[in-house]
This record gives C-alpha cells, structure tokens and sequence, in this order.
C-alpha cells in the first residue's frame, strides 16, 4: 500500500507539478527559431501532452483535447483548423470498421469464427498453440486487440481445466502459460496486417497524409501487401518459439470430452443474422483491399474505384462506413422489429480512442504549421551519415522498448511528425523511419502494460511478469530485425521507395 502510495505520488508530481511548471519555463525563456515563437511553443504544449500521456493523470483522451484549447490560444493554429483535425476519412475508416465488429461480436460471430479454427487446427499440443493463435490473429486484423483478447483467455482456460484432468499438473502450468502468451502475442501480430488491426497504423496513415500532403494515400491493400509478410513471419516465429520453450514433456491428444466440435455444437446452427454479418465483413474485406490500384514491381491491378468518374472522391472510410449502414438496414429474423445492428450496441465504439486519434492529427498539424518537424530535422542533422538500415533498426527497436512502458498510439502520435522532419532534413525517404516506427509500435511484447492482451492474459493469474519479460525481451529484439529488414527490402518493393532520394512530395514547406 505504501508503494502505491508512492507511485501515485510520484505520477502526481510529474504530471500536475513537472509537466506545466516545463511548459511555462519553455514557453517564456526559451526561443527555438527567432521570429517564430509558434515553434516553441508548439514544443511546450507537445511535451505537455507527452508527460499527461505517460503518465495517465487525466484520461488519455482528455490530454488529446488540449490542443483543441492551447493551439488557437498560443497563436499555433486556427481553432477552426484544429477542430477540423479531429474528424476526418481515417476516423470513419475506424468508427465503420468498428461497428462491423461490434456486429460481430453481438451474434457471436467471433466466437464461431474462432472455434472453427481451433476445430481445423487439431488437437495437439503443437496445434492447440496454432489453433488459439491463428484464431486471434485473424479475429485481430479486422476488431479490437483488446476484445480479441478477452474472447480467447475464457475459451482458452476452459480448455486448460480440461486438461488438468489427465495431463500432470506441473506440465500444464508451463504449457498454459505458453498459450496465454501465444494469444496476447499474436493479438499484436495480427493487428499489425490491416490498416484497423490496431489504432497507430490508422494513425500512420493520418499523420502521413497530414505531413505529406502531395504524397499518394497510403491505401488499405499498399498497407495490407506491406505488413502481411511481416506479420505471416512474426507469427511463425512466436508460434515456434513458444511451443518449443513451452512444451510439455509428453505428447498428448485431446479426448472427446475437450474436443472444440462439442463447444462449437453449443453455438447452434449458424443463424440467419451471422450468416448476413459473415457476408457484410467478408465483402467489406475484398472492397478494402480491391478499391486502389495494386502496383507491386512490374504487376499493376486496377481497383474498382477506377470505375467511377472520381475516383479519389472515394476512400476506405466510405467503404467502412456504407458496409456498416447496411447492417443498420438489414432486419432480424430473431428479434422482429429490430435491425442487425442498434445504436445501444454501436455506443460501445471507444469514442476515447477516436479523441486520442484526433489529439494525435491535431498535433502532426501543429509540428508541420508552426516548423517544429524541420527544426527537430535540423538539430538531428548529424546522423546523416549513418546508413539507413543503422537508423531504421534503431527506430525500430527504440519504439518497442519506449511503448512497453507508454501508450503505443500516442507515442506514435507524438513521435512521427519527428521522424517525418527528421527524414527531409538527411533526405532519406520518410517511409523508411515511419513504417518501422508505426509497426514497431505494435511489437512489445515483455511487460502487461504495454498491450491490452498483455494485461488480459496476465490478468488470468496463471503468468507471471518475469516470464512474460524473459519471453517477450526476446520477441522484441527479433521483432525490430525483422521489421528493419523488411521495411528496407520489401517497403522498397511496395512503396517504390529508394531510400537515398527524397521524392518531389516530400519537401516540407
């Protein structure tokens, strides 16, 4: 209690005391760029926000409401502007994508999903693994990490006290733990593939836009071919690693008592409203991934927008959004009178997270409006001489360490309009430090608080945080090899990126 006690104190102190007394220091004796005080200030107001962030004082999305009120008062930005930030195709990507999963998740859609898999998968203790991780993988690209997880934990230690009934108790414990991890660990994996996995690749693909005004729109399928692979290896990786870390001694098969079929059974048969919500998703899916042109080298596949008069009119928050007003549509045939989807349901969208997002714009706006990005690039100037590769694996494996500790989304948030200063400045193509950056985000994998899988498994009581830390340290390291690789060869292949030209797009003004 005493150290709790401590802790509160010591999160008080930074956050009430530190945080603005720093603000004001900045903001009256500090002078960053002669004539344009807006500089400096947008730096005090953005550590500001950092320290509230980490710390967690006020709610996450309360910190992204300050700029809302700091930047029109301090000169940085227009509060028209500002507000318009906060609104915009990225977020009705997330808020349409996430009423397609709530959907899902009302008629147990999930659930079935995830039985079927573990049903293919088999029995094994191999394949048991495989099973619960490929079930929250996939699950993980299109709805929430944290309802994923939440969703796999109960049918995966009901499955374990099963198995206490004929397999050694001390055997299991080890075996379980590596099962709770396998879920938490490919929950972030499977994040990772789809631009709605997880909320810092919508962020990316903002902040991106935002910095970078004239460059092409990172579309759902360019942000799909680049994290698939990564996310197809990472997965085989932990898969392998953790099954032979984590293995029981004796090999085993479940008996018909434990056997998924009998659970999936439970469920019933399929029902009319899962059937229609299954088609919803599956279409909303292929129209992502098909609506922009596909180039990769040599190949080159026209997307179906190519087929309207304006294409760049459509983008794939119209895409999330009209697949979700379907469902709104669509009536039940369990309960007459009412539709697949209401709008009690729909209030469980984490309105916090879309706060956090547009906190997060906001201040890639004020970085770019007010120079702040080109004076960071300017002072950074001298690792200009450090081969790209240096400094990728050096991001990456600085935002996996930074966000075990931190909100993933909001030190994404903060750190990318750096980076995107940073990369104009030593004329390195910008996707090169913000792929890994925003990816890398999504790969801490040592301590519960930094994922919300994280603290739902650790939160079955079954793990300890020395285990997960040992596991994880190593995760983390293969993790920020395999991003920096990937970004330098593969982004390259994706992208079109040549990482010693700085295209004409991305001269910041």
């Amino acid at each position: 209690m005493i150290n709790l006690k401590i802790s509160l104190n010591v999160k008080n102190i930074f956050g009430f005391i530190i945080a603005p007394l720093a603000f004001l220091l900045i903001t009256i004796f500090v002078d960053l760029q002669p004539g344009k005080p807006e500089v400096t200030y947008t730096l005090a107001i953005a550590l500001l926000m950092a320290i509230w962030w980490i710390t967690e004082i006020v709610p996450l999305a309360v910190t992204a409401l300050l700029p809302v009120v700091l930047f029109p008062l301090f000169g940085v930005m227009n509060g028209k502007d500002v507000s318009a930030t906060y609104f915009n195709h990225v977020i009705f990507l997330f808020i349409g994508g996430f009423i397609v999963a709530l959907a899902m998740q009302k008629w147990n859609l999930h659930k079935r999903i995830a039985l079927k898999i573990l049903m293919i998968t088999g029995s094994s203790p191999a394949r048991i693994l495989l099973g619960f991780m490929i079930a929250t993988a996939f699950l993980s690209m299109w709805i929430s990490n944290t309802a994923t997880a939440m969703m796999m934990v109960p049918i995966l230690l009901s499955i374990v006290s099963k198995l206490e009934e004929f397999v050694d108790k001390k055997d299991l414990n080890r075996y379980s733990i590596g099962l709770l991890l396998g879920v938490a660990y490919s929950a972030s994996i499977g994040g990772v593939a789809t631009l709605v996995g997880t909320p810092p690749n919508l962020s990316f693909a903002r902040i991106f836009q935002i910095m970078f005004p004239a460059a092409p729109d990172i579309s759902f399928s360019d942000w799909f071919l680049f994290a698939i692979p990564i996310s197809l290896l990472m997965f085989i990786i932990v898969w392998l690693y953790l099954y032979f870390v984590f293995k029981p001694k004796t090999s085993w098969k479940l008996s018909k008592d434990i056997d998924f079929s009998r659970q999936y059974a439970e469920l019933g048969k399929t029902s009319f409203e899962e059937k229609i919500i299954l088609i919803d998703f599956v279409l909303l899916a292929v129209f992502w991934l098909t609506r922009a042109d596909i180039n990769i080298g040599g190949f080159h596949m026209p997307g179906w927008s190519s087929l309207f008069n304006k294409p760049d009119y459509l983008n794939d928050g119209t895409v999330a959004i009209a697949m979700a007003i379907l469902l709104f549509i669509i009536p039940s045939k369990e309960k007459t009178g009412s539709s697949l989807m209401d709008w009690k349901t729909a209030k469980d969208i984490p309105w916090g997270i879309v706060l956090l997002f547009g906190g997060g714009f906001a201040l890639a706006s004020a970085f770019k409006e007010s120079g702040l990005s080109i004076w960071f690039g300017e002072q950074m100037i001298s690792v200009a001489g450090l081969h790209p590769l240096i400094m990728i694996i050096v991001i990456a494996l600085g935002m996996t360490f930074l966000t075990e500790l931190t909100s993933n989304t909001a030190t994404t948030e903060m750190l990318l309009p750096i980076l995107a200063g940073l990369s104009v400045s030593i004329h390195v193509h910008p996707l090169l430090f913000m792929l890994p950056a925003t990816v890398s985000a999504s790969m801490a994998f040592m301590l519960p608080v930094a994922t919300p899988p994280n603290a739902i498994v650790f939160g079955s009581k079954r793990l300890k945080i020395i285990q997960m830390a040992k596991t994880g340290f190593i995760l983390n390291i293969i993790g920020a090899i395999i991003i920096t690789f990937m970004t330098y060869f593969w982004g390259a292949i994706v992208f079109g990126i040549d990482p010693f030209v700085l295209p004409d797009w991305a001269f910041l003004e």
